[in-house]
């Protein structure tokens, strides 16, 4: 990993994101992606994340991941200040 791993794969999420509000733009016409854990994975997969990490990454692995850390995040109590691209690098580094 980088000396700053977690803002590495904090832009990389944040880059996805972005990404991702194309992809929705022009590919779903504007309609809301409720498969997009599935979509942030593949490209994150594709981008390089497993050498941010250090090791292999499979798309199902981190779909799952992402998804939950969401689902975390929108139940937390306080909820998390950090934009959730920051909240989810910090996991990924830690816990993946």
């Amino acid at each position: 990993m980088t000396t700053d791993p977690i803002g590495t794969l904090g832009a990389l999420l944040a880059q996805t994101e972005v990404a991702h509000g194309v992809f929705e733009t022009t590919e779903l016409n504007g309609a809301y992606d409720q498969e997009w854990p599935r979509w942030y994975a593949e490209y994150a997969v594709q981008h390089g994340i497993g050498t941010l990490l250090g090791r292999a990454v499979t798309a199902d692995e981190l779909a799952r991941f992402l998804a939950s850390s969401w689902d975390e995040m929108q139940h937390a109590d306080p909820r998390p200040s950090d934009p959730w691209a920051a909240y989810t690098a910090r996991r990924i580094a830690t816990e993946l």
